[in-house]
């Protein structure tokens, strides 16, 4: 996949209606603080377009960014953000979940989960999610570059083991550093964009 274009269309915050999207979208789910904005703009080709913080919990809405006018990347607020009050983790729950319920056009949930440490409480929950909502979820294993070569498949193996994914399921190991992982990621929007087709 070439990206050549890409805009923020869309930004929903808890009262928005979620947009009635003609093309096909891909959502991005994970904990604060796991890369998700970093995973983006690699696969954008941009250095800031999804803000990055040092602050986890920054992205509190629902970002569409719309790529060559083809698909949308979904980014989703992220969970697990420890400094957040309970109703507003409760609120960015409910505004995931309605999410991956209503939207007529999502065709992939790519699941970021940091390789360094096994899936959180909240890693698990979001999975079941993903899953109880008809998709199965692309694990993307981010911060590759964090561990050596050496403990890659132990770390693989242990969040395989601890979401206790179905079997085939996609695993990722990907690196915002290196770009290990971005043509696989690509390949998997080049299928979403030849189903898409096939619909039509």
């Amino acid at each position: 996949m070439v990206i050549k274009n890409v805009s923020l269309e869309t930004v929903c915050g808890f009262t928005s209606k979620l947009p009635d999207n003609r093309l096909p979208e891909v959502a991005f789910a994970g904990k604060s603080n796991v890369g998700k904005s970093s995973l983006i703009n690699v696969l954008m080709n941009r250095k800031s377009l999804a803000r990055t913080s040092a602050q986890p919990g920054k992205t509190q809405t629902i970002n569409f960014y719309n790529i060559n006018d083809e698909l949308y990347f979904v980014d989703l607020p992220g969970y697990g953000y420890a400094k957040a009050s309970e109703s507003m983790k409760a609120k960015w729950g409910k505004m995931v979940e309605d999410y991956l319920h209503k939207s007529k056009k999502l065709r992939r949930v790519f699941l970021l989960i940091d390789i360094r440490h096994a899936p959180s409480e909240n890693d698990r929950i979001m999975y079941q999610w993903i899953v109880k909502n008809g998709y199965q979820p692309v694990i993307i294993a981010t911060k590759l570059d964090k561990i050596s070569r050496s403990q890659q498949q132990k770390q693989v193996k242990l969040i395989r083991t601890s979401l206790q994914v179905k079997e085939g399921t996609l695993l990722i190991p990907f690196s915002a550093q290196t770009r290990q992982g971005r043509d696989e990621i690509y390949a998997i929007l080049d299928e979403v964009l030849v189903e898409a087709d096939k619909c039509e």
